[in-house]
């Protein structure tokens, strides 16, 4: 009888995707711990482990964490249901597909959403948030909500000028922030940015499998919830702020996932965060020479054009036209064990995305991009032949 599963190959596949990303063996085997009763006292002590693990990360050491089962779509709605209200408006700053999939999901909501404009393979237009800020004059405007690092173009935005925009428009809008795809691998601070809320999920930087998402409120977010957000129920804010364990999570722990957080983060903090920062800065830098030597021959190219938004956690490389990524990506990946993102929303069709986050090194990198190589080389795709030697030569200048 022939089995519908695929032989297993040797070797490891080499997972280069913005998420999911490589899980480290130390976070897997914390996942796999028995269950327990939800009584046992291991259980608290390990949910305020998380709780006090998240406030390091982020350095809001006052901010409620609440925690989700769910991905990075179920967080947003739990920031959108918790500053929604009928008399306000959410602005959500065009930064490329996903400002754009929050919009519609909140929209899907029924309440009522402002976009500020988008320019392809730019960051977010801070003008653009200042004006519809001062154009406000009833403050009908609830929060300023954007997202850090858009997975889908690899383009990250400068949260400090949006706060900064803010306070020039002197508007009391709540600063929301999806860090999805830049926690652990971008510098973060979210009291230094004045940011209320930040919001991410565990499969990128966290270095763990999908289906853990969070939430961090200051207390003037919290407060403007409790005063004038629409009814809900299990995204709440409000109910989660309890010490009893079960309505923390409007139910049952996720246990498994609590497990391979406080180990994710004790990997972190042993790093050392500033080297965790530095290092995704070192591999990002390391892909993108390797795109800019692919591209002398004119088929490939980086998609961000703004050198100021380059992202630490996923590089977007468009192709020209009559050059099929898809077919890219599965020769990449069932010839050559490398596994990458395909495009997304506008660049659907037209671009390859390699990711470079998580629990990732030097030698992983280079084995990713020396296997894209040769599928280009299968596919036919005209490429500079120094991408490698680039990459190595970036890496070799940039080692601490």
């Amino acid at each position: 009888m022939n089995s519908p599963i695929t032989p297993r190959l040797p070797g490891i596949r080499f997972v280069h995707s913005p998420g999911p990303t490589h899980v480290p063996d130390e976070v897997m085997h914390a996942m796999q711990r028995p269950m327990t009763d939800l009584a046992d006292p291991r259980v608290a002590a390990l949910i305020s482990a998380c709780e006090s693990g998240m406030r390091a990360l982020l350095n809001s050491p006052k901010s409620d964490i609440f925690f989700y089962a769910s991905n990075g779509h179920g967080v947003w709605e739990a920031a959108s249901s918790n500053l929604g209200s009928d008399q306000h408006t959410l602005l959500i700053a065009g930064s490329g597909h996903f400002s754009d999939q929050w919009a519609i999901q909140t929209e899907g909501l029924g309440l009522s959403v402002l976009r500020t404009p988008h320019t392809e393979g730019q960051r977010i237009n801070v003008d653009a948030i200042e004006s519809a800020l001062k154009s406000d004059t009833e403050h009908k405007i609830a929060a300023v909500m954007v997202v850090h690092t858009d997975t889908a173009s690899g383009i990250t935005s400068d949260l400090l000028a949006i706060r900064q925009a803010i306070d020039r428009a002197q508007h009391p809008a709540i600063y929301v922030v999806d860090v999805v795809a830049s926690l652990a691998a971008t510098s973060f601070d979210m009291d230094a940015l004045g940011v209320d809320v930040c919001l991410g999920s565990s499969q990128k930087g966290l270095m763990m499998p999908p289906g853990l998402g969070f939430v961090a409120v200051n207390d003037k977010a919290f407060n403007w919830s409790h005063q004038h957000a629409k009814h809900r129920f299990y995204w709440s804010w409000f109910e989660r702020k309890t010490p009893v364990q079960s309505a923390k999570f409007c139910g049952t722990p996720p246990l498994a996932h609590l497990a391979g957080l406080e180990t994710s983060l004790r990997l972190l903090q042993d790093e050392g965060l500033h080297a965790v920062y530095a290092r995704h800065q070192r591999l990002g830098g390391a892909v993108r020479a390797a795109v800019n030597a692919w591209s002398t021959e004119g088929a490939v190219r980086l998609h961000c054009q703004d050198p100021e938004g380059f992202s630490n956690s996923v590089t977007a490389v468009e192709v020209s036209q009559g050059i099929d990524p898809e077919a890219l990506r599965t020769v990449a990946r069932e010839k050559f064990q490398v596994a990458m993102a395909g495009g997304l929303g506008s660049l659907t069709g037209r671009a390859f995305r390699i990711g470079h986050l998580g629990d990732m090194n030097e030698p992983m990198i280079l084995g990713a991009l020396a296997g894209i190589e040769a599928a280009m080389r299968v596919q036919k795709i005209p490429y500079g032949d120094q991408g490698l030697t680039a990459a190595i030569a970036y890496l070799a200048e940039h080692t601490p």
